[in-house]
């Protein structure tokens, strides 16, 4: 099962909500991680770093990880877990930093170690907040759920975390 994270556009003049971002995101080099806005309620990939380009998929999940893997002015370069690449506006983007589990349904571990207890299970689709990765392990949190992850299992880490 394929998880579906875009939206079709079937019409102009949608206003997507912005967040201004601080001033140190502006400053990052990429490659980087960040996510869509909580307060981005849509969020238009563009095929170019302007408003003039056509707008090719619209985002409707907050949270939801991006890699930044360009910059020019305000746009940002970024590439979704399905890999498609566009640009978005930086203010749609925060610098939390976030997962999405992938394949298989994700065992979460009390610590980072394979033979730890599992205290939760995350599916395919569910995203959370990263934090403490390192050795092939991150810390996963769905709301307050918290668990050690592989992070093989997760876009939003990087192959040397």
């Amino acid at each position: 099962m394929k998880l579906r994270i875009k939206a079709a556009v079937t019409g102009a003049g949608m206003m997507a909500a912005m967040l201004i971002a601080p001033a140190a995101e502006a400053q990052r080099k990429p490659p980087y991680w960040a996510s869509i806005a909580n307060t981005a309620t849509e969020a238009r990939m563009r095929t170019g770093p302007g408003k003039q380009f056509p707008t090719n998929w619209i985002y409707q999940r907050p949270r939801l990880p991006l890699r930044v893997i360009g910059v020019y002015r305000e746009w940002r370069k970024v590439e979704d877990p399905s890999r498609t690449q566009g640009w978005m506006l930086q203010s749609l983007l925060s610098p939390q930093r976030t997962g999405i589990i992938q394949s298989g349904v994700a065992a979460m571990h009390a610590s980072p170690d394979a033979n730890a207890r599992i205290v939760f299970r995350a599916a395919p689709g569910v995203v959370g907040k990263l934090s403490e990765c390192g050795k092939g392990w991150c810390l996963f949190d769905v709301n307050g759920q918290m668990g050690y992850v592989e992070a093989t299992s997760i876009f939003g880490v990087d192959e040397t975390e």
